[in-house]
């Protein structure tokens, strides 16, 4: 087992360190600075070690305190009527059983799997075993202080935070333990990263239970919760012994992994993301348009890739509808709540820009584009002409804040109905700026995906992501969303304040579009 550990570590550490040392091989400023044989410097491996150890052991934590903070804790706050112990446990049960079956290690397929059992051969059992209980072991770990932290300050008792870890790991092997009895009876392999619509429908049932029960002013007696989390300790001593006693990890796994042994591929990788979004194209040859130029190339794009650019914004648009009125019912029926959501909704609007980075659908369109489009026509000089790069930029905006729009005007003529049956505010202009600002963050983000996708262009024509650049950009957006939530400001100034941003920022990015695309705008290799 030992033996095993070190050679999955050693092959896992391995793995992220290649990828380190090529993310930092693909960012400008450094890729001239770095040498060529990159891969064989000794220093910059030490120093991506580092990294990689660094990343390990912050992941074990900073992930499950998000987790704590946000969505139990965080949520738990607007349920200020309601006892706070019973609130914490109410959220973080109904979660944990979420996590339990979406969040497995056990059925999820990832490339060090498929180097290590596939490539290198290793012993399918052991290896699975070994990182399976380093899981488990990084949940009670990481858990344990913030259960503990969060958990106390909400008034429930020490020994019991301190079980808490142990309960969400158990739960986690009771689930996985009936996962492998049920493959053991149908044959079938539950892959996390595939989920049916059953399932999907059961996470949204839990979700509402989660939350939608406190809002409507009930929760699980604390004394309920705490039966159920403590029978997960034995249930998860059971689990762990039918988990150590499957002996059918090999087929499991080739299951697991046989789609990822054709991603390895390129050419297969290329064939099979071009089948699944062929699927999703239009073939009507009737389609057609009365447009000329890059208005013609367009308006042909957008009708027969609707179901890819659409779906996924009509369902959203349909949830935050179902919430809205949600809301709004919880409003009528229990007035007690309207001063509170009166003034969440007057301060809280900082909150909506997290929200909107969430709904937005710019990658989703980007790689749309590239892989139905810009992939062939980049390889046409004329294409990469400044006037038509930024010609073709402004009518793919234009697009692209129709799609987004949609859910964006759902939230801000929500949230405007929201603040008027709760009680109103005593500036009108609020209502405009309320509906005017959802839509400025949704025009933010359209315009900032469509831009450093032009500006970096981050896939080769397999669709991979090859930008280090693109990913760090990524990251710094989603960390200073997450950072602005925790403003508290009035409608009238950070609305106001978005606005302005969102005119400034077109500006500049249709400059640097202008100026920089030609140069960058290209097949990756």
């Amino acid at each position: 087992m030992n033996k095993t550990f070190k050679i999955s570590f050693s092959l896992k550490n391995t793995y992220r360190v290649n990828g380190i040392l090529f993310s930092l091989k693909q960012i400008p400023l450094l890729k001239r600075l770095l040498p060529t044989t990159l891969y064989r410097v000794k220093g910059l491996k030490i120093f991506a070690n580092i990294l990689s150890i660094l990343w390990e052991i912050v992941s074990t934590f900073l992930v499950k305190f998000l987790y704590v903070f946000i969505l139990v804790c965080g949520v738990g706050v607007l349920y200020k009527e309601l006892p706070e112990n019973g609130v914490f446990l109410h959220i973080l049960l109904f979660l944990t059983i979420i996590g339990s079956f979406t969040n497995t290690n056990l059925f999820n397929p990832t490339k060090d799997k498929y180097y290590a059992m596939i490539l290198m051969r290793m012993d399918a059992r052991e290896y699975t075993l070994v990182n399976y209980i380093y899981y488990i072991l990084k949940v009670v770990i990481g858990f344990l202080p913030f259960t503990v932290l969060f958990g106390m300050n909400r008034g429930v008792p020490l020994w019991f935070c301190l079980l808490l870890p142990l309960c969400i790991a158990g739960m986690k092997l009771f689930v996985a333990a009936i996962t492998l009895w049920d493959y053991e009876k149908r044959g079938f392999g539950y892959n996390e990263n595939k989920l049916s619509k059953y399932v999907w429908g059961a996470i949204a049932l839990l979700l509402a239970v989660a939350y939608g029960l406190p809002a409507l002013g009930f929760v699980l007696p604390t004394v309920v919760s705490m039966v159920v989390f403590f029978a997960c300790i034995p249930l998860g001593a059971a689990g762990m012994t039918k988990v150590l006693n499957f002996r059918d990890y090999r087929a499991i796994n080739q299951e697991l992994l046989s789609d990822l042994t054709n991603q390895m591929d390129s050419t297969a990788q290329t064939q099979r993301i071009k089948q699944a979004n062929e699927k999703k194209i239009s073939a009507d040859t009737s389609i057609t348009s009365n447009r000329r130029g890059f208005e013609y190339l367009n308006e042909l794009f957008i009708k027969r890739h609707r179901k890819i650019l659409w779906n996924s914004t009509k369902k959203i648009s349909y949830v935050c509808t179902f919430l809205i009125i949600g809301i709004l019912m919880a409003a009528f029926l229990s007035p007690d709540l309207k001063p509170k959501i009166n003034e969440i909704v007057i301060t809280w609007l900082p909150y909506f820009v997290f929200i909107m980075y969430m709904l937005n659908r710019g990658t989703n369109f980007t790689q749309a584009l590239f892989m139905n489009c810009d992939h062939s026509l980049l390889t046409y000089s004329f294409y990469k002409q400044p006037k038509f790069i930024l010609r073709l930029f402004q009518i793919r905006l234009r697009e692209i804040m129709k799609i987004n729009a949609v859910p964006a005007l759902v939230i801000g003529i929500g949230l405007a109905l929201i603040l008027y049956v709760t009680g109103g505010t005593n500036n009108p202009l609020n209502y405009v700026v309320l509906i005017v600002s959802i839509l400025c963050m949704s025009l933010f983000f359209s315009i900032h995906y469509l831009t450093i996708y032009y500006l970096l262009q981050p896939y080769n024509a397999g669709t991979e992501m090859k930008s280090g650049t693109y990913k760090i950009i990524l990251w710094a957006t989603y960390f200073v969303c997450f950072y602005i939530m925790r403003l508290r400001m009035p409608i009238l100034i950070f609305g106001v304040m978005t606005i302005v941003f969102c005119v400034l920022y077109s500006i500049v990015a249709s400059i640097l579009v202008y100026r920089l695309a030609p140069k960058t705008f290209r097949i990756r290799i």
